[in-house]
């Protein structure tokens, strides 16, 4: 039976125990038992395929990788302890002294701080290429370049990058394209459809959806998350049983709850797309969006995020966040609480002026999770701060 995605997030689950429970019950525990000496040689030899210890593997984060796996459309993954955790542990699995990194300048403010202060110590470097220029992406690529790395949405700005086109220059070249979907989640976007090798979730986001716990993957094909795997079952970032248990039961829920999250952040774009306090805003599905077109062929919806510039500058978004009465200022995303943050202070801090200016962060730009409350509270309460 050929069952749809929210099928498969509901009924992807592991074999029931002698107890026949309908809900997978929690496995928290560091180790497991073997029947005799024999069983224990063989398991760790791998010559048969169980669980041996969490740090490997532990059958609630085993559900949770098969789930986001029938998500994705991917072969293999492995289970973090947070988004970080898997962008840095997939990267170092794959990346030898001396190797370069092709990424777009868009990203989270934590990766550019990887790649800046981090994987140099390493003699790992990286050249960064602007999303608006494609076509000076080639020139970029070295004799020591190993893979492509980007976002798409992006991390404040909402951009939108074509990932056809950038799996099409990826396999040119022979190298691995890897994606953070975390903006979009498996439900709006599955990269490997277009080309991407790995893709990367930061669990906490969408995925969790209401800010309970830290977590990340990474999934793709089996040759390529087998290294990630062994980096990882002796580094140790691995995500915990309970957290697992967690995440796989938020994703029987993530159609219905990224369907109203996109729903609501379209109504609010809209709505501050006409406001007199506003310079411009961005979102993926306003036909207004640079990337619109390119939003609509590999998005099923804009998602939760909208990002906008408040005319005034800092000031004007001082004011602004201390007005703020019903949503949250928080650095977070993804959750059914609403968040407004202020990129250029908090999350892309790190950054210096010129920096953050060649991603178009700017200091009066505003990143708004949009949450699952009624969207006439939230649009009434950014109004008042607006005002």
């Amino acid at each position: 039976m050929n069952k749809k995605f929210e099928t498969n997030a509901i009924r992807t689950q592991l074999e029931r125990s002698q107890n026949l429970e309908h809900s997978v019950p929690l496995y928290l525990t560091s180790s497991f038992v073997f029947e005799d000496a024999e069983d224990m040689r063989a398991s760790f030899a791998e010559e048969k395929e169980r669980n041996i210890y969490s740090r490997y593997s532990n059958p609630n984060s085993s559900e949770f990788i098969e789930k986001v796996c029938q998500m994705e459309g991917a072969e293999a993954g492995f289970a973090f302890a947070s988004g970080m955790a898997a962008v840095f542990s997939t990267l170092a699995a794959l990346l030898d002294s001396g190797d370069h990194i092709l990424s777009a300048g868009n990203i989270f403010g934590s990766t550019h701080s990887l790649f800046n202060t981090f994987f140099p110590k390493w003699n790992i470097s990286h050249s960064y290429f602007k999303i608006d220029d494609f076509d000076s992406i080639e020139n970029l690529i070295t004799p020591k370049t190993k893979l492509i790395y980007a976002e798409s949405p992006t991390n404040p700005g909402v951009d939108i990058l074509d990932l056809e086109a950038l799996g099409i220059i990826a396999k040119k070249h022979n190298l691995t394209l890897v994606i953070d979907n975390c903006f979009a989640s498996p439900y709006l976007q599955q990269p490997i459809k277009f080309g991407a090798d790995l893709v990367i979730h930061s669990g906490t986001k969408l995925m969790d959806g209401q800010g309970r716990v830290l977590a990340g993957i990474t999934v793709g094909s089996t040759e390529l998350i087998e290294k990630v795997y062994r980096f990882s079952r002796i580094t140790g970032p691995v995500l915990s049983p309970f957290n697992a248990w967690v995440l796989s039961k938020s994703l029987e829920t993530l159609a219905v709850r990224v369907d109203r999250h996109c729903e609501n952040a379209m109504k609010l774009a809209e709505f501050l797309e006409g406001h007199t306090n506003v310079n411009w805003v961005k979102y993926p599905f306003l036909k207004s969006h640079p990337m619109y077109e390119v939003a609509k062929k590999q998005m099923k919806a804009g998602g939760c995020v909208v990002a906008f510039e408040l005319r005034g500058g800092l000031q004007a978004g001082q004011k602004f966040f201390d007005s703020i009465k019903l949503l949250s200022l928080s650095a977070n995303l993804g959750d059914s609480r609403s968040i407004v943050t202020h990129p250029a202070s908090t999350t892309h801090s790190k950054l210096s002026t010129e920096e953050r200016a060649e991603t178009g962060i700017t200091d009066g730009m505003v990143r708004v999770s949009v949450g699952l409350e009624h969207i006439d509270d939230i649009i009434s309460d950014i109004t008042q701060a607006l005002r």
